[in-house]
């Protein structure tokens, strides 16, 4: 359940490294297939039929749509789906002109856009040729709108990314994740338990590994386990992935092993070689490497009753990682690549990128050079653990994707892509003539000169996203970030002039942050837009982690940390309490306006005060808000300023 533009990438490394160490592995989307298999002309028909069951009176306005234009919608969506694959360009003549699709409530955004003098409220980003981004931006709002019939009428935890994100994220207890378990299949349980059948059928697989990179993605994870045990109670199954590295370091939930045998911790390889060979009889489970296990206690001897005499058991042989020029190349075959969908749903040349076009992921290196950032899991195995590959291994590995896929664009997915390998990789791409699109994830360091970031443009790079975080010389020293204001305004816009697009990752919420240090932060963003040095942005919510040295030395940031409940499932966030007391959320609602406005060129020359005082005039329901926002301290020529000296 993660992105449909493009599979996400540790299938790919898994089975291609399996593979290379002679174990016949194979692979499956079933979040993508689940989608194709609902959005069809019988699956909206199924749709339908649940959404009738709803009392009028708890039918929301999506499903009334919906059902009122079920006839057009039957009609349009497997053209529509074939057009967001790529397969019908020639559709995008009917979609863009506007009377094709039936146009939900997601549409009334563009109504945000209107013009008066030319009537096309999208003319200012796709102009007159730009029909095909239209007609995908379009389709794409179609799609939102039946996302939200799904949501509405069938599981109110259906997101296409974060389906059922709540039941997992952070959840110390598994209470809530077994609840949902037993209770009823939804629409959406049916066909993915259909799908995973079919899947097994055709594999015939001793062993299922699931891959889990985010919380959003553990409850379908757990149905298709469910569904295995249920049919096929011989076949192995072993859980891994983001998600498990990160929150079920401390697991000790025992029911988790009612549905998979089998929880793996951090990079897969050797735990995998490790758990092979133990299923093949050559390993004992004592030496399994980074492995929970349920094991059985003996209740003469532990005193406990029958219901308590499971215990799950970490095994961590100490042997040593698959060094990272060894883990293979990365392979998609059995994944249907002219199946994923093109989405554009953000007006936005950079943001567009995540889920726009299907992108071959990979990574120049492993784990963070920098490993200092004092709000990351810095302790953890995929940021502590640095490895990197030469460029010449890096470029053969591009090659030979290239020639199996037949694309030629590349999202290198690293934490901090180092800019020494960067630089080596740009340089053998150029040597070798291998021409690729790529962009990836940085620190913006000033070892990004001007000119690196031109070499970089002419191996193929066209876009960067990095960490800004929070624009505030003191409290990116507090992060220990290792950067300035000002040096980022420097790099971005050495990028931006290479022709390199900017994304800029952004936070709020850091211990000590204060309303001041907001309002400051914002107007440099401002600034970064207006001289053109970042194109796109996101402001996240500061969450603490419990592995990040936030987490680890509270007193040090100045807040004391919200003692946790007992955990047998989940952890990873955790709350505090910051002294300052700000309502971080409240402000949060002016910073996200500001932010999207800002992608899309509006309000450059207003006071960043007013974004503030809108959200809290909205918060307060059109009252005057409680208190009042102060002016930025900051010039507005700060930025401009910098990059002149």
């Amino acid at each position: 359940m993660t992105q449909l533009n493009t599979p996400y990438p540790s299938t790919a490394y898994l089975t291609g490294f399996l593979r290379s160490r002679g174990v016949f592995a194979v692979q499956e989307d079933l979040a993508l297939q689940l989608v194709l298999r609902l959005f069809t002309a019988q699956g909206l028909e199924d749709v339908k039929a649940r959404a009738l069951k709803l009392p009028e009176a708890e039918r929301s306005a999506s499903v009334n749509f919906f059902l009122d234009f079920f006839q057009r919608y039957a009609h349009t969506i497997e053209p529509t789906i074939a057009f967001l694959q790529g397969k019908d360009s020639t559709l995008s003549h009917r979609i863009a002109g506007r009377g094709f699709l039936p146009e939900g409530p997601r549409f009334a955004a563009l109504d945000a856009y209107d013009d008066s003098e030319s009537g096309d409220p999208l003319s200012w980003a796709f102009g007159a040729l730009g029909q095909q981004d239209r007609a995908r931006h379009l389709a794409t709002l179609y799609l939102n709108d039946l996302a939200d019939v799904l949501r509405d009428a069938i599981d109110n935890r259906f997101e296409f990314v974060r389906y059922g994100e709540s039941l997992a994220g952070s959840q110390a207890s598994f209470e809530p994740l077994a609840q949902a378990l037993a209770a009823p299949f939804t629409l959406m349980d049916e066909k993915l338990q259909a799908l995973t059948l079919q899947a097994i059928d055709r594999h015939q697989p001793s062993l299922v590994l699931l891959s889990v990179p985010f919380p959003g993605a553990v409850y379908a994870a757990f149905r298709i386990a469910q569904c295995i045990k249920q049919h096929h109670p011989q076949i192995h199954i072993a859980l891994g992935g983001g998600f498990v590295n990160t929150e079920l370091r401390e697991l000790t939930e025992a029911r988790v092993f009612d549905y998979v045998d089998f929880v793996t911790l951090d990079s897969g390889e050797r735990p995998l070689l490790a758990l092979l060979e133990h299923l093949e009889g050559k390993r004992s489970a004592s030496r399994l490497v980074r492995t929970f296990i349920r094991k059985s206690v003996d209740d003469t001897q532990s005193g406990e009753s029958a219901v308590n005499s499971q215990r799950v058991q970490l095994i961590n042989w100490s042997e040593p990682d698959v060094p990272f020029e060894e883990v293979g190349t990365a392979t998609w075959d059995g994944l249907p690549l002219q199946d994923y969908l093109s989405l554009l749903d953000m007006l936005n040349p950079m943001h567009r990128l995540w889920s726009d076009g299907r992108w071959n992921k990979l990574t120049v290196a492993h784990g963070c050079y920098w490993k200092k950032c004092s709000f990351c899991d810095v302790s953890l195995d995929y940021i502590s653990r640095y490895e990197t590959a030469s460029a010449t291994l890096l470029v053969d590995r591009i090659e030979h994707i290239v020639k199996e896929t037949g694309q030629t664009g590349f999202h290198f997915v690293d934490e901090a892509a180092p800019p020494k390998a960067l630089k080596a990789l740009a340089e053998e791409l150029i040597r070798r003539n291998v021409h690729i699109s790529w962009w990836g994830n940085i620190r913006f360091e000033k070892t990004f000169t001007p000119e690196l970031a031109e070499l970089l443009a002419e191996s193929g790079c066209i876009a960067m996203s990095g960490g800004l975080e929070v624009a505030s010389d003191r409290l990116l020293n507090l992060m220990k970030k290792g950067v300035t204001v000002e040096q980022v305004a420097q790099v971005t816009k050495g990028f931006s002039e290479a022709g390199i697009l900017v994304h800029a990752y952004l936070m709020y919420g850091f211990p000590t942050q204060t309303v001041q240090d907001t309002v400051d932060a914002l107007e440099y963003v401002r600034q970064l837009f207006e001289n053109g040095c970042i194109q796109s942005g996101f402001f996240h919510r500061f969450a603490c982690t419990v592995h990040s040295p936030v987490g680890l030395n509270p007193k040090e940031y100045g807040i004391e940390l919200i003692p946790l409940p007992p955990v047998s499932f989940g952890k990873n966030d955790i709350g505090f309490i910051d002294p300052t007391g700000v309502d971080h959320d409240l402000l949060g609602l002016g910073l996200k306006k500001a932010i999207y406005n800002f992608m899309h060129g509006i309000g450059l020359e207003q006071d960043v005060r007013s974004w503030f005082q809108d959200a809290l005039i909205e918060h307060a329901s059109g009252k005057s808000p409680a208190f009042k926002i102060p002016k930025s301290k900051v010039s507005r020529q700060h930025i401009s300023q910098a990059l002149q000296r």
